[in-house]
């Protein structure tokens, strides 16, 4: 299991390999072992059962069986093994020129339909996309319609994405010179925040349909995110939405954070995320020349 998240999904085990490009992976290996561990416990201490925190100590969650120092011990190993992996994958974009945008969001907030819209909209310009989910080629098949390059990551029951898959993935895409690279992430507001992929920007979409108080709830995401998009502003007349309420929580918890207002099924706001994209893609090159 994954400590850093109390998800399924195990840590990269076994040898690695270097690839033509200077990436180098781990291999994944499933063992079959089972380990059956009994404890007899008996606690006698007085608990306030109305608010439970499994995220108390320093670990910032709790396994059985195991100490705080032992978890932050397990935990820093874990995100520094992807660290490394995240490190290669942003060589490999950068001596590409390419923009690689990290689509973070609860599942149903319109993460695939703003990214479709995005890809007709950008018409000719080279671009790839990485789909992660836990089931199914849903999402990719999608998005191959368009005519997109895609490659479908299913994690099982893993939570994340991380930079050991997508480093792969980006091996099999094979991306061109100044590519967009579009990774959209599993629908989770809590563990892909701990995870860098290689990404330039965490782009975190926001249904108005999921309530202003999101931000506040799930903070380390919002935090972790350049760009906010409020998506589906169509349907905020319908639904009793505070648009004002949105952008005040999420420059709660993030201050810097920039917030666009979209709709991608009416098209309202988009061509403001277009040029977003655009410029932040530029910057990169002229940060790459200088």
């Amino acid at each position: 299991m994954c400590t850093v998240c109390g998800c399924g999904q195990g840590t990269v085990e076994g040898h690695s390999h270097e690839h033509g490009h200077g990436h180098e992976h781990g291999h994944h290996h499933h063992h079959g072992h089972e380990h059956h561990h009994h404890h007899d416990h008996s606690h006698s201490h007085d608990h306030d059962h109305g608010h439970i925190h499994f995220g108390a100590g320093a670990a910032g969650v709790s396994v059985p069986g195991m100490s705080q120092a032992r978890l932050v011990e397990v935990e820093t190993d874990i995100l520094a093994k992807n660290d490394l992996y995240a490190q290669g994958n942003r060589r490999v974009l950068r001596a590409l020129g390419g923009y690689a945008v990290n689509l973070v969001s609860s599942p149903g907030s319109g993460k695939t339909t703003l990214l479709v819209k995005t890809i007709e909209m950008l018409g000719d310009a080279p671009l790839a996309v990485i789909e992660g989910d836990q089931q199914t080629t849903n999402d990719a098949d999608r998005i191959r319609a368009t005519g997109a390059r895609a490659i479908q990551i299913n994690t099982g029951k893993g939570c994340h994405l991380d930079g050991h898959m997508v480093g792969h993935a980006m091996d099999d895409l094979g991306l061109q010179p100044g590519a967009f690279l579009f990774i959209e992430n599993v629908g989770n507001l809590v563990c892909p925040a701990a995870f860098d992929l290689g990404e330039d920007a965490k782009v975190a979409i926001l249904s108005v349909t999921e309530g202003e108080d999101k931000p506040l709830k799930y903070p380390d995401m919002f935090t972790a995110a350049r760009l906010a998009i409020l998506n589906k502003v169509d349907l905020a007349p319908y639904t009793d939405a505070d648009l004002d309420a949105y952008e005040a929580n999420l420059h709660r918890v993030n201050p810097e954070i920039e917030i666009l207002q979209v709709s991608a099924r009416t098209g309202e706001g988009m061509e403001a995320w277009l040029d977003w994209l655009r410029r932040a893609h530029a910057a990169k090159s002229l940060a790459k020349a200088g």
